[in-house]
């Protein structure tokens, strides 16, 4: 084999399953010098990306994440040795749904992508090489592209079907989803949503969401259960719940909730969502802020800008954004993988709880703001609902690659959000998770320039 081809099992998907499998064996109270002698054998980037996740103020809850993780991944894996079927989803999709079925598990593109820029060397841009490779196009996204481009050559975990809910929202990330389908012959179900969001199209989007739901339990031969739906829902209202909560507390000035908790947030949204392992990690999250409100800490001498990311953030430098906005005195609200707006679902019937999950797809990042009648109108009302909400001084538009429906948009949003709350936005260009395009260095001090000569002056 050659030096940059890719050899059997080193797929992505595997590589992580088995980084995240030592989780179990890391001491509970991993000290520092104990840390210090396990970042040191790691690949630079790995260190410098994982390296944030274990600081003193955010070490006890990264490792239940991982844990929570490493479950997750797992379940995947296990399933498929019970004889069950595993679903690749994206992102914006409501994996309680497949917690609900006995013998089904969901995998999401874009957070094992996340994951493998996260965790292994190299970043995950061999995948991507390897899709440039058989020619698919550069402006695909790199959020699912990775991932993707791992599962096409052959040596990865490969689901045993895709559910695409992305048409209108993006349409880059459905395209992507049909052609691994279509090229690896696995079966694929559709979950559309009109751009109509009047009573007459949202009753429609409820007529797919049925459908898919239909279309599931045929591929599974199962029906849903309502007692076991029941069991889930409610542990996916208790995360909601804790959702709420730990939004409530951003509020408060200085912001006692550690930058990394907006990722933390969907990363289990993303994955997990009605199990006790997220409802786990949503309840120490909340609790710790509150010790820290009460303690009055904040990472830095004061709290000089409150930032609220209007799209995505960046991933490949957890240490290089996440942990330098902090040490600078800049918080990071959220972004707009974090307006997941849950509500609390109906117990009563299995109808109830269907028709409240349909509500909770529609209302998902980007299915709500990006697959509305008006992307700019929606986008710039939940974004200056959140400013407003979460009292920012300043928005941050990361300017990923692939996201052209939002560049579109993207000044509309900027000039209107100025007029409507007198925020600032800063305009960033480069890709999510790809550091190639623009490295952490040039967006730090962009950055830097933005919070000392707009935000500080104001």
């Amino acid at each position: 084999m050659g030096e940059n081809e890719i050899r059997p099992y080193e797929g992505l998907m595997h590589r992580v399953h088995e980084l995240f499998s030592i989780v179990d064996a890391l001491p509970e109270n991993i000290s520092d010098e104990e840390l210090e002698g396990l970042l040191h054998i790691l690949p630079t980037d790995v260190r410098n990306t994982l390296g944030a996740f274990f600081a003193p103020h955010v070490r006890s809850i990264s490792l239940e994440l991982f844990a929570m993780v490493r479950k997750w991944l797992e379940g995947a894996f296990e399933t498929k040795r019970n004889g069950g079927k595993v679903f690749l989803v994206p992102f914006n999709f409501v994996p309680e749904l497949l917690h609900c079925f006995e013998g089904a598990w969901p995998i999401t593109s874009e957070v094992l992508s996340s994951l493998g820029v996260l965790g292994l060397e190299g970043q995950g841009e061999r995948y991507w090489d390897y899709a440039m490779g058989l020619g698919l196009p550069d402006f695909a996204c790199s959020a699912n592209m990775i991932e993707v481009g791992s599962a096409l050559t052959s040596t990865d975990f490969m689901p045993d079907a895709i559910i695409s809910d992305c048409f209108g929202s993006c349409d880059i990330n459905s395209k992507t989803h049909e052609f691994l389908a279509r090229y690896m012959d696995i079966p694929l179900i559709f979950l559309e949503k009109p751009v109509d969001n009047s009573q007459r199209g949202v009753k429609q989007y409820y007529r797919y969401f049925d459908k898919m739901v239909e279309d599931v339990e045929e591929f599974l031969d199962q029906k849903l259960d309502e007692d076991r739906m029941r069991e889930v829902i409610g542990k996916a209202n208790k995360a909601s719940e804790l959702y709420w909560e730990l939004w409530d507390l951003h509020k408060f000035k200085p912001c006692p909730v550690p930058n990394l908790y907006s990722l933390f947030t969907y990363a289990a949204r993303f994955t997990m969502w009605g199990t006790q392992e997220a409802v786990d990690v949503m309840q120490h999250m909340v609790d710790t802020a509150k010790e820290r409100l009460e303690k009055g800490e904040y990472p830095a001498e004061e709290e000089v800008a409150r930032s609220l990311w209007t799209y995505t953030s960046y991933y490949f430098d957890m240490s290089g954004l996440f942990a330098w906005m902090e040490e600078n005195g800049i918080t990071h609200l959220g972004d707009g993988l974090d307006l997941v707006f849950p509500i609390i679902i109906d117990l009563t019937s299995r109808e109830s709880m269907l028709t409240d999950l349909a509500e909770i797809a529609r209302n998902m990042p980007m299915t709500r703001q990006m697959g509305a009648d008006s992307m700019s109108v929606q986008w710039l009302d939940d974004i200056t609902w959140a400013a407003n909400e979460l009292d920012a001084n300043c928005c941050i538009y990361c300017g990923h690659h692939s996201c052209k429906q939002t560049w579109s948009s993207a000044t509309v949003v900027r000039s209107e959000l100025m007029k409507r709350s007198k925020v600032p936005t800063l305009i960033l260009q480069g890709d999510s998770w790809i550091r190639r395009m623009t490295p952490m260095s040039a967006l730090q001090e962009s950055i830097d320039e933005f919070v000392k000569n707009v935000v500080k002056k104001r």
